[in-house]
């Protein structure tokens, strides 16, 4: 145990234990009582006498309480009651609340990465870092070689054969060795990558309390089952992967699974069912969710596509046409305001990560039987082969499996194909946009492409095809992609950074973010000059916290929303009096008026009506989301369950996007 650090090791079994600890709980519902409270009490005994060694008293007193709890049930003779299960979960959360402190007293300074054993990860990058670093050295000792070589034969011209045979068999050693010493490392990255990789077990295990949550609020009988946890994938994909997920199941039981009596009386077990099962699929993985409940409403679907002009009206939509209508986002068959939103939000937000990670998503309903949700992605993101591009003097790289071909093209093609954004091969079309224009820093300076001819690289970006405009091709390279730091400036054009051979930081772009930038530089008409722009209307927080006003005045800020405050529902309504705004994001426990009397005042004003809504609070009961639905709000976000994309999405719904 380090000197510096004597709880690093103590941290990661605890996590560890008070993991299994809450998964334990949840399956006490599920499986043979004895044996799931005999495996509790043996975690909870472990992380007590591991805690009192390293002087953890909170963590020990929390696991010896947990322990007084489970021993009334460890013959197994009779099931655990719901209330004294609920009780234990919120135990382990406080357990999982003090390991968590500690890891934040070690790194104050550090954030930890999303994900489980972040201790243990941070070890992996910094291996690949010195593994990269050690190429770079190679790299030059590569270049030192052939410069002997290059050596032997000016010799072989002055002083003879002898002296440039003893050079030449010298830098060939040189290059041999190097070479020999690359493929090693090449090997000792492999193997560093694929112990990066953990299980899909972790995210399992929070969508199976995610269900939890969700049916004891609503009231509801839902088991779980989750399959495939021992399949290994790149933290940050698994992350991301579970967030999306957790959407799913979520609106899986709040509007899937029908209430006991409904499923009763159609014929279905009371007890709803969700599973999640993990599979591998060659270099990808595919999460599918499946629930027993009632399907979607393909005709309430239908309706809203038809109001939104989506559909024509009284056409017969496809159900693939619905089905790629509600990925869109913004369709929900839902009546109710819930925390848990609607299912168009949630495929929305699972559309947004298979397109970000390169990965795909599909939807099944069958009325009356259920729904199927299946999100692919790849196993990692780690390492991938790139074409690597030089555009306006700068080198990028683009992921090789996105890259359809490459066109040269003489100068004036190209001066043509950037002018009109548009480029057409292979008998279509194609929206063209040159590489060197969105640059982080911005274009370059004029001539700084070189000859002015250049290359048309044509890339497949999900259901999108693009020509993206390089300065000329420099050939292929694995990349080990990083993200970017969370303060370094990046566009939707960047997908991380890989360190080229020597060392140096090389910008690796994301195939989606072009194609969004594509369309976005398309000619649309005159633009509207800066001095006669109307600035869009303002959405307005209310709350008395402090700390919660600033963060969702960033979230939306950084979102492109331009953001007022108020630390009153008293001085909301001040404000309302002198300007207009697009939508109002209001706590409801605060001092004087609140949040429910806010909202039912400007419902009641005939000029503020139509500004849409959303309540945010720490209350979570079902009666308390039908009084915000009853006082007009337009949605409700539970703290507890706060999801940025969610809110966001909500916000696009109902405001529209940022200007």
């Amino acid at each position: 145990m380090s000197d510096k650090d004597p709880l690093r090791y103590f941290r990661i079994e605890a996590r560890e234990l008070v993991e299994q600890l809450g998964q334990g709980v949840l399956d006490l519902q599920t499986g043979e009582v004895g044996e799931a409270v005999a495996r509790l009490l043996r975690h909870a005994h472990t992380l007590k006498g591991a805690a009192r060694v390293v002087r953890q008293a909170g963590l020990a007193d929390a696991a010896h309480a947990l322990e007084e709890m489970l021993v009334p049930y460890r013959d197994g003779a009779e099931p655990v009651p719901p209330p004294v299960v609920a009780d234990l979960l919120r135990r382990t959360d406080a357990m999982t609340a003090l390991v968590a402190a500690l890891q934040s007293s070690a790194e104050p300074a550090v954030q930890p990465e999303p994900g489980p054993e972040p201790e243990r990860g941070s070890d992996v990058d910094d291996l690949l870092e010195a593994v990269n670093e050690a190429h770079a050295r190679f790299a030059l000792l590569r270049g030192q070689a052939a410069g002997v070589e290059r050596l032997a034969e000016r010799l072989r011209g002055a002083t003879g054969e002898p002296a440039a045979a003893d050079l030449t068999a010298l830098g060939r050693r040189l290059t041999e060795t190097v070479e020999q010493v690359e493929r090693e490392l090449d090997d000792i990255r492999g193997r560093a990558e694929r112990l990066r990789l953990v299980p899909a077990a972790t995210v399992l295990a929070a969508l199976h309390r995610a269900v939890y949550d969700v049916a004891s609020t609503e009231g509801k009988a839902v088991r779980f089952e989750g399959n495939g946890g021992e399949l290994r994938l790149d933290p940050h994909v698994l992350t991301q992967a579970g967030n999306a997920l957790l959407h799913v199941v979520r609106n899986a039981v709040s509007h899937g699974v029908e209430p006991e009596a409904e499923r009763v009386a159609a014929g279905k077990p009371a007890q709803g069912r969700v599973s999640v099962d993990v599979r591998r699929r060659g270099r990808f993985a595919a999460f599918r969710c499946r629930d027993d409940g009632r399907g979607f409403d393909l005709e309430a679907v239908r309706r809203q596509a038809e109001r939104r002009g989506l559909v024509p009206a009284g056409a017969e939509a496809d159900v693939r046409e619905l089905m790629r209508l509600l990925l869109q986002g913004g369709i929900s068959t839902s009546e109710r305001v819930t925390g848990v939103s609607g299912r168009g939000i949630g495929l929305d937000a699972v559309r947004d990560v298979a397109e970000r990670l390169g990965g795909d998503v599909s939807v099944r309903t069958e009325p009356g039987r259920g729904t199927e949700v299946e999100l692919v992605v790849p196993l990692a993101l780690v390492s991938l082969s790139g074409l690597v591009v030089q555009a306006g003097g700068v080198l990028l790289a683009l992921p090789l499996d996105a890259v359809r071909t490459c066109v040269r093209l003489p100068a004036v093609e190209a001066a043509a194909a950037a002018a009109a954004g548009a480029f057409a091969h292979d008998g279509r079309v194609l929206p063209f946009l040159p590489l060197a224009d969105v640059l982080p820093a911005g274009p370059p300076p004029a001539g700084a492409g070189g000859s002015g001819s250049g290359v048309a690289v044509v890339l497949d970006a999900g259901a999108r095809t693009i020509a993206a405009g390089a300065d000329r091709l420099l050939g292929t390279s694995t990349l080990v992609v990083r993200p970017l730091p969370d303060l370094a400036p990046a566009t939707a054009v960047v997908g991380g950074v890989s360190m080229d051979a020597e060392g140096n930081p090389r910008i690796v772009l994301d195939p989606a973010g072009l194609a969004a930038a594509a369309a976005g530089t398309r000619p649309t008409g005159a633009a509207v000059p800066l001095a006669d722009a109307v600035p869009p209307d303002p959405i307005l927080v209310v709350d008395d916290s402090l700390t919660t006003r600033m963060l969702e005045r960033s979230i939306l800020e950084s979102a492109g929303y331009r953001v007022e405050v108020a630390a009153s529902a008293e001085e909301a309504l001040e404000r309302v009096r002198h300007r207009r705004y697009a939508l109002f994001l209001v706590d409801i426990d605060m001092p004087g008026i609140d949040g429910f009397t806010f909202v039912e005042r400007t419902r009641a004003d005939p000029d503020l009506r139509d500004v849409p809504a959303i309540l945010v609070s720490s209350r979570g009961s079902a009666e308390d989301r039908r009084r915000g639905l009853d006082a007009g709000a337009a949605a409700y976000i539970v703290k507890s369950e706060f999801d940025q994309e969610e809110l966001l999405g909500h916000i696009r719904d109902l405001a529209g996007a940022p200007a």
